[in-house]
């Protein structure tokens, strides 16, 4: 009976997660976080496309969610007026431009078409990244971690007189047949079987300013279980399976 009556006494916590490695990894810090906080259990809800999980979060109908970085935070909340916060780095899951016609990036032709992400904060992420590495160059002040994201009528110089085809970032990997070349997001590019690490053509690196996050609304930020989820997530179990499970792919980001 007291092992019932302290069953039910548990307080639920549900985290909203994109579907795939954010789920695969949360699956292990619930257990250590469930493991090391008696009368708690982590209701992990999962999602396929990356705008509910901030709006489920700010109704709230979730305690938390794990699957954004922060400039994708901070877009989100300019744009909905969310009163969200995040906290608690989880992991990077590197864009990555990927072919199925080029080898290389230096291969890519004059007025090539290019799959982008249609959301703010990753086409920024994809047109800075393309920058890097001289594909094009952007207006100056692009800054996303305030919220100054790009679009490509921010491109100044377009050499090669490049394309860009906004699209779902959900459906990116199922362009790679019909365009160019499409960048895709850590989290898609597993679920179709891409690892950034060994089939891309060109791959962030590990100081890359998009590392994820944990989030709640403001008013929840000084929860005690709050401290203990990132703490749970930040552990070497999760780091270990991070680094076993995904070879390179996903990056622990603490």
């Amino acid at each position: 009976m007291a092992s019932s009556a302290a069953h039910a006494a548990d307080k639920i916590l549900k985290v909203g997660v994109t579907s795939g490695p954010h789920a695969q990894i949360f699956e292990v810090a619930k257990r250590l976080f469930e493991k090391n906080n008696p009368g708690y259990k982590v209701q992990i809800i999962e999602f396929n496309d990356y705008i509910q999980p901030d709006a489920a979060l700010d109704a709230g109908e979730l305690d938390a969610n794990s699957f954004q970085h922060r400039p994708f935070l901070n877009a989100q909340i300019k744009a909905r007026g969310y009163k969200l916060y995040g906290t608690g780095t989880t992991m990077i899951g590197p864009m990555a431009i990927y072919s199925k016609k080029y080898r290389k990036l230096a291969e890519i032709p004059a007025g090539a078409k290019i799959g982008i992400p249609n959301d703010p904060a990753n086409e920024s992420r994809t047109l800075l990244l393309l920058q890097k590495h001289g594909l094009i160059k952007l207006r100056t002040g692009i800054d996303p971690l305030s919220g100054i994201n790009a679009t490509p009528i921010d491109i100044v110089e377009n050499p090669r007189k490049l394309k860009f085809i906004e699209i779902d970032a959900a459906q990116l990997p199922r362009t790679l047949d019909d365009l160019d070349a499409s960048a895709v997001n850590a989290d898609y590019a597993s679920k179709a079987g891409l690892n950034p690490a060994r089939d891309s053509l060109v791959v962030e690196d590990g100081d890359s300013p998009y590392a994820c996050l944990i989030a709640v609304r403001i008013k929840d930020k000084d929860q005690p279980w709050l401290p203990k989820l990132v703490a749970a997530y930040q552990s070497d179990e999760v780091k270990k399976f991070i680094e076993t499970e995904f070879k390179g792919g996903i990056l622990a980001a603490w």
